[in-house]
């Protein structure tokens, strides 16, 4: 019978491994330190710009160009965010950012920023987003530009604004619609859990807009952690606990979060018109939205269409935008389901090698 002797310690390697993780120890405590005490902070929003436009709270910027005149697209891109959240995600940070890689590519980028409500702006609802200051920051973008024709790309709730833009001024020179995420067909009440909330009756829209005037940034923030509360509010610090001695990750880390915690009120005209007329009753889809005393009717938007959605959007389910894409009138347009989020989508990992180049591609083609 033989006996196994017992293994060799390699001294040496155990020692560089110790050595290695009280590094590490050493740059996770002093990050700690730093955040604890509101020391590191990321910008965002860093490509360079210029205001062109303003009127009340809402900004134009014009984005510098990066390549020479002959290189560059003669179809300028308008860019729309949503009335919640501020813009600067479309240019979260360098290396981040779909401003940056669009300019790059040669195209003239333009940017409409909301900016941030006061109580006087509550009676805002999307007839005036829509069609009164969107149209606005369009002129100044066509006076900037010398160009009549432009391209515009809408995310989330600009994605509607931009459609109802599209349908009601079909011959305004917009030869390009891109829309990402859009939430325009809310006929199935089963999907996604905004659906089930915002359409029960203890759901008081009406006394909540009576209280606030403008609904709060912080309380749709809250709705949207709501809809994944483990992955926010557990998983979130845990990926950042993690990863404290990598300059990288807390990097992205605190860029997005400065991004996710800058929440802008919702007018309060315009969220009871969001939950009334489109989540409960679906107006847009169903042919009854009125604005400007006509028919927001899609079929009249003449603009070729590239309609992106990300196969796990938990808040803008991908049925929301698919089903609506037999109401547009387009003759050019396409569907395209990327992977990702609701966000991730265009700001993940993947976003500069997945979905921006195929956006890209299609607009290039579309925009000599």
């Amino acid at each position: 019978m033989t006996t196994q002797s017992p293994p060799t310690l390699d001294v040496e390697q155990l020692t560089q491994n110790l050595y290695a993780e009280m590094e590490r120890l050493g740059k996770s405590t002093d990050t700690f330190t730093k955040l604890a005490a509101n020391r590191l902070n990321v910008q965002i929003g860093l490509t360079p710009k210029e205001a062109i436009w303003t009127l009340n709270k809402m900004t134009l910027y014009h984005f510098y160009p990066q390549t020479p005149p002959e290189q560059r697209k003669p179809v300028p891109l308008l860019l729309v965010f949503a009335l919640i959240n501020r813009p600067d995600i479309f240019d979260l940070r360098p290396g981040n950012s779909f401003v940056e890689y669009m300019v790059r590519q040669g195209y003239e980028v333009y940017m409409l920023d909301w900016g941030r409500p006061g109580p006087e702006d509550a009676g805002y609802d999307f007839e005036d987003f829509s069609l009164k200051f969107l149209p606005r920051a369009v002129r100044a973008m066509q006076r900037h530009s010398g160009k009549r024709e432009f391209s515009m790309c809408g995310w989330c709730i600009g994605a509607t604004i931009t459609v109802i833009y599209a349908a009601m001024r079909p011959d305004d020179g917009l030869r390009n619609l891109v829309l990402l995420t859009a939430p325009l067909d809310f006929s199935n009440k089963e999907a996604g859990p905004f659906n089930k909330w915002l359409n029960t009756p203890y759901f008081n829209v009406d006394e909540l807009v009576r209280q606030f005037g403008n609904v709060p940034g912080e309380i749709i923030d809250y709705g949207n952690k709501m809809l994944k509360p483990v992955e926010n509010w557990v998983l979130n610090y845990l990926k950042l606990w993690d990863n404290l001695d990598n300059p990288a990750v807390v990097e992205s880390w605190l860029a997005m979060n400065n991004w996710v915690t800058d929440g802008v009120n919702f007018p309060g005209a315009a969220y009871r018109q969001w939950i009334v007329e489109f989540f409960r009753e679906n107006r847009l889809m169903e042919g009854t939205l009125q604005m400007e005393g006509r028919t927001v009717d899609m079929r009249n938007v003449k603009a070729s269409l590239l309609n992106v959605i990300a196969d796990r959007d938990h808040i803008v389910p991908t049925c929301q935008s698919v089903t609506a894409m037999d109401k547009f009138g387009s003759r050019d347009k396409l569907l395209l389901e990327m992977k990702g989020g609701h966000i991730g989508l265009m700001v993940g990992s993947g976003a500069s090698k997945r979905t921006w180049p195929q956006i890209e591609s299609w607009l290039a083609k579309r925009s000599q």
